[in-house]
């Protein structure tokens, strides 16, 4: 007993002398919750000059998944090191950031009433951290970031409290479509989402409790009175790799997009992991950091796309049937008789636009990201007869015979009419689709008409704007490309669209292209 005493007495001397010197990060600190009836743990990150200034700072609750704990945005998530590289860099403002213990709550009161979570954050935690810590406390300046169980709650707090949050970033977000909620496993199911929303044993349309209704964004947001809501700024992310989360985050964009209600939505490379956490920060930050300082959104992160001017001599004119074509070659194409794979784009693009995309593979190829290759551009009509003029094609300059060195690509209008053309053929290693106009059911029908092992070795890319016209055409493709295990890429970028915008994507489409040419 007096060893027990002895280690608690150190224990408290060793936290106060870390407070006495500034410490700013701490971990598993905690305070008691009259509402829960025991403690409640937080970590805490304040700004390196929090000490040093008198300044009051915005606050971002960071909410971890199921599983994980108060740490983990810490260890894994490595919020520290990102957020301060951006201070330093005058990227985003100064935060404190707050990662509470989130249990297995979901953020939310369970329907028994029995463990009322969401009250003590909301009339308990947040009080306690505006009392102790200098933040402005206002809805304007107080965020919520999270994954997984964690996104639920970065996007169920502010929507059943929009007077205490305004902006939030929920990533990987832990939701079901209703039809995904009623078909779940049951052991699964009761043992999360019925322990919380009620109807534990229940099956089907049972499962659909009214306060299921209450507590489900996909419920909210279909309600027909959204104004209570329409501050509310939303930066949603998620991976493309994800499994369930793959149907049900698509599906709350493509609702969001039909109620007309403004949020951000991207799909990047990944799955659930921290390595796809953290990839999403920078935007993340950047995007609470305009709002905290009411500024519209800057916009992603973009690589630099500059190129250099493309010598003519490596663009040819071809002659095929009675159209003209042009094909970029590589720089060492007239000292060499080697042969090359071949990308064939399809879309309604300008000589200049044209000269513009082979400068950027050009670029790619100088710096050895990829391999060298050939660019053909062909026409709606050249795509029409592309099979007749494939041996055209290779009669008029040197490419590589077989499927693996072929790669099909369509921008726009040409994109539904690439789809088909790889439909029940082998004759290409990938196909993209680059903001494409794909009409819901046009391709919905094309991907179901697919036979099992039909594209086994042809890999997809699709990538789409994020506030495009095809929205609900682009995330179907995906959701059902998902559905049938046909391996593919899907992005969800900023913007509309339109040349510019394919442009900034190119140089991952061109190194996931030159990466299929040789596996």
């Amino acid at each position: 007993m007096k060893r027990l005493l002895t280690t608690y007495f150190l224990s408290l001397i060793l936290l106060n002398t870390l407070f006495a010197q500034d410490v700013r990060i701490v971990e598993s600190l905690s305070f008691f919750s009259k509402i829960l009836g025991q403690e409640v743990k937080y970590s805490i990150c304040l700004p390196q000059d929090y000490f040093t200034v008198n300044h009051s700072y915005p606050v971002v609750y960071l909410l971890h998944g199921l599983g994980d704990d108060e740490t983990s945005w810490l260890e894994y998530g490595q919020i520290s090191q990102i957020a301060d590289k951006a201070v330093q860099e005058k990227a985003i403002v100064p935060m404190i950031y707050v990662m509470p213990q989130g249990f297995r709550s979901y953020y939310v009161n369970d329907f028994s009433g029995a463990f009322r979570y969401q009250d003590m954050f909301i009339q308990e935690l947040i009080p306690f951290i505006d009392n102790k810590y200098h933040t402005i406390a206002d809805r304007q300046h107080r965020a919520t970031m999270g994954y997984s169980m964690g996104g639920f709650g970065t996007l169920i707090l502010p929507m059943k409290n929009p007077e205490v949050f305004g902006s939030c970033v929920p990533l990987s977000i832990s939701i079901r479509t209703d039809q995904q909620y009623m078909k779940e496993d049951s052991t699964g199911w009761n043992q999360q989402w019925g322990r919380i929303f009620g109807g534990i044993g229940k099956i089907g349309n049972d499962r659909i409790t009214d306060y299921y209704r209450h507590n489900n964004p996909f419920q909210i947001f279909s309600q027909e009175d959204l104004s209570k809501l329409s501050g509310l700024k939303i930066f949603i992310a998620n991976g493309d790799d994800e499994q369930t989360l793959c149907r049900s985050n698509e599906e709350l964009h493509i609702l969001l997009r039909d109620k007309k209600f403004s949020h951000e939505f991207r799909i990047t490379n990944g799955g659930h992991e921290f390595a796809f956490w953290r990839s999403c920060l920078p935007n993340g930050l950047n995007f609470l950091s305009d709002v905290f300082e009411s500024k519209p959104y800057r916009g992603d992160i973009q690589l630099n796309s500059a190129v250099s001017r493309l010598p003519f001599k490596q663009m040819l004119k071809l002659t095929v049937g009675n159209e003209s074509v042009n094909a970029f070659v590589p720089a060492e194409y007239e000292t060499t008789c080697r042969l090359y794979p071949v990308i064939y784009l399809a879309g309604n693009f300008s000589e200049s636009q044209q000269f513009a995309i082979a400068g950027l593979v050009n670029q790619k190829i100088q710096r050895d990201e990829v391999c060298p290759m050939l660019v053909v551009f062909i026409s709606a009509k050249d795509l029409g007869q592309f099979k007749t003029n494939l041996p055209v094609f290779e009669d008029k300059l040197r490419i590589r015979k077989g499927f693996r060195f072929r790669a099909l690509a369509g921008f726009q209008d040409e994109a539904i009419q690439t789809f088909a053309t790889i439909m029940n053929t082998e004759q290409f290693s990938s196909c993209i689709l680059s903001d494409g106009f794909l009409a819901n059911d046009s391709i919905s029908n094309l991907i179901s008409e697919l036979k099992p092992k039909t594209l086994e070795h042809t890999a997809i890319f699709i990538d789409a704007p994020d506030k495009g016209n095809f929205y609900r055409g682009n995330g179907n493709a995906h959701i059902l490309l998902h559905d049938k295990d046909i391996r593919h890429e899907y992005r969800v970028r900023e913007g509309i669209g339109g040349f510019e915008w394919f442009l900034t994507g190119l140089p991952e489409i061109n190194v996931f292209i030159s990466n299929k040419f040789h596996q």
